[in-house]
């Protein structure tokens, strides 16, 4: 299924505008920052409010590499892949150390996304407030991960890592070490009663999705040319994890996918509704704010609507069928 849906996905840029080929894009970056906080807040029961730190060392590692060493962007994803999950690995581990779960949990997660974020802010190695913009390059280069504006192999790119993410969440929860993390999530003093290692398994659920929530970072910088700390480590990331994972819903396969493709448009909807308001509604023009007021209240009614998420609700439908 995964792969025919890539392939139904793949001539949609060479279908679509310019500007909705880059809302497609934004999209895949918001699955791909689902899907990895999905492995550890769905799949392993460990919620966190702190998904930016992981999403903000993909895209620092990339950009520091290819703007001071001119190292490819491929590269910098791959080495950003292995310092987020080393990362994910040391909060995990020092989280668990201390018997941290639930609300205490997740403002550790937050707070070491915030302690990157005021490390990066006062650093000059890695340029403090200023951030990093992505050098142009005089020709189109798959090496460098740099096409001309509009180019559809952006969002090739990102769907074939969106796929990879999605297969790699798959695999995980089929896969021995899944069962015994969904199993510790359920349930863990039964798990490790089982003889399960509760803490390993827990660990490897935070290093794959520290490790797959670091590309999207890595795909943003090369995408948007730009980052600086309080976009790379902000809250306001961290939420984009969470929001498309929750709409979709938290602890599926599909459910962090669905989402990305119901908020990914959403904002803008509601911004142009806003920019030229229907009939009736002339008054709303111009007003500043309302566009995202109005996001806010349409993803709490989707929220009221379908605790369980859009897919999770359609699939619980289809199964009492």
């Amino acid at each position: 299924m995964l792969v025919l849906l890539a392939a139904v996905l793949a001539p949609l840029p060479l279908l679509l505008p310019p500007a909705q080929e880059a809302v497609a894009v934004r999209v895949l970056i918001f699955a791909l920052l689902a899907v990895g906080w999905n492995v550890m807040s769905g799949f392993g029961g460990m919620f966190s409010f702190g998904h930016a730190a992981y999403f903000g060392l993909g895209a620092y590692v990339t950009a520091w590499l290819l703007v001071e060493k001119g190292v490819s962007p491929w590269i910098g994803m791959a080495l950003g892949t292995a310092v987020a999950a080393l990362f994910a690995v040391v909060i995990g581990f020092l989280a668990l150390r201390y018997r941290l779960k639930h609300a205490y949990f997740a403002l550790a997660t937050f707070s070491f996304a915030e302690m990157l974020r005021l490390v990066a802010t006062n650093s000059d190695f890695v340029n403090r407030a200023v951030g990093y913009n992505v050098p142009l390059i005089p020709e189109p280069s798959w090496w460098m991960m740099q096409f001309e504006p509009g180019s559809p192999n952006y969002f090739w790119i990102a769907l074939a890592l969106t796929v990879l993410a999605v297969a790699a969440s798959i695999l995980f929860v089929k896969s021995r070490a899944g069962q015994f993390a969904q199993a510790a999530r359920d349930d863990e003093d039964a798990a490790a009663a089982l003889g399960i290692p509760v803490v390993r398994y827990k660990l490897l659920a935070m290093a794959l999705s520290g490790a797959i929530t670091s590309v999207a970072g890595a795909f943003y910088v090369q995408y948007y040319m730009f980052i600086d700390p309080d976009l790379a480590f902000g809250s306001g990331m961290s939420m984009q994890a969470i929001l498309p994972a929750a709409i979709g819903g938290v602890a599926t396969i599909w459910g962090p996918v669905i989402g990305a493709a119901i908020l990914g448009p959403l904002s803008d909807v509601t911004a142009t509704m806003l920019r030229n308001p229907p009939a009736g509604l002339e008054f709303l023009q111009g007003r500043g704010g309302l566009d995202v007021m109005v996001y806010a209240v349409l993803l709490i009614v989707i929220v009221l609507a379908l605790p369980q998420g859009v897919y999770g609700a359609l699939r619980e439908r289809w199964l009492r069928r």
